[in-house]
């Protein structure tokens, strides 16, 4: 598959009330435009064209949103250098393309380096790259291998969430939810450590248009199956 075969895809797709919204926050876009089409039709579209790290760089230096979200969702994490994720992390549009870079089963988290990567970025001084390690930290904590990191270090980052997540901005805050939901779902004793974390955040009031309700991290932490999940260990 082209560029021009993405293209033609994207305007036949093209959706009206998502371009409208996306008018309405261009603002946060840092310049891109955008077709209106949403994520999950997207990443449909991704598994039909398949993994392409060649495709993927040249998509990426488009300034269409779609473009740029597809880039991520086909690239080859057996490809990508660490070189290239801190080149990309500079042109994440201050972070409206965050999370699909580094979240939500992103190609980055699946590198190998994704743990050691993780551990640089949320000790960033840098607002996006802070949100992209937590997002990364997210994806560690579904690990199930044996290779998966040790409990220690989950309660590690529970302990750095609780000392710094009073300066965060609503994104990184988000973010930092994320992996508390993640490690919190690991174990009986990592539930404990990042419920008490979760309390003293509340529930996080993320939409301005108020279409959805605040994110209760630890509504999600004390959940039946949860409970239920881990008194039968």
């Amino acid at each position: 598959m082209t560029e021009k075969d993405i293209l033609e895809y994207l305007e036949n797709n093209q959706d009206a009330r998502g371009i409208a919204h996306w008018e309405q926050h261009k603002e946060k876009s840092g310049g891109l435009k955008s077709y209106g089409i949403g994520l999950t039709k997207l990443r449909k579209f991704a598994k039909s064209v398949g993994k392409d790290a060649a495709l993927s760089r040249r998509l990426w230096k488009s300034n269409i949103y779609e473009m740029k979200i597809i880039s991520l969702l086909i690239d080859d994490p057996k490809m990508v250098t660490i070189e290239q994720a801190e080149a990309q992390v500079e042109h994440l549009q201050g972070g409206y393309l965050a999370h699909v870079f580094s979240s939500c089963d992103a190609t980055l988290a699946k590198v190998p380096f994704a743990v050691e990567l993780a551990d640089k970025w949320i000790y960033s001084v840098d607002p996006v790259r802070i949100q992209c390690g937590y997002g990364l930290l997210y994806e560690i904590s579904k690990n199930k291998k044996k290779s998966a990191p040790a409990e220690t270090y989950f309660l590690g980052h529970v302990q750095r969430i609780d000392e710094t997540f009073e300066t965060q901005s609503i994104s990184t805050l988000m973010s930092m939810a994320s992996a508390l939901m993640g490690i919190g779902k690991r174990s009986k004793s990592l539930n404990a450590a990042a419920l008490k974390v979760a309390n003293k955040i509340g529930p996080i009031d993320f939409d301005p248009d108020g279409r959805c309700d605040p994110l209760d991290v630890s509504k999600h932490l004390t959940s039946e199956y949860l409970q239920n999940k881990f008194a039968a260990k």
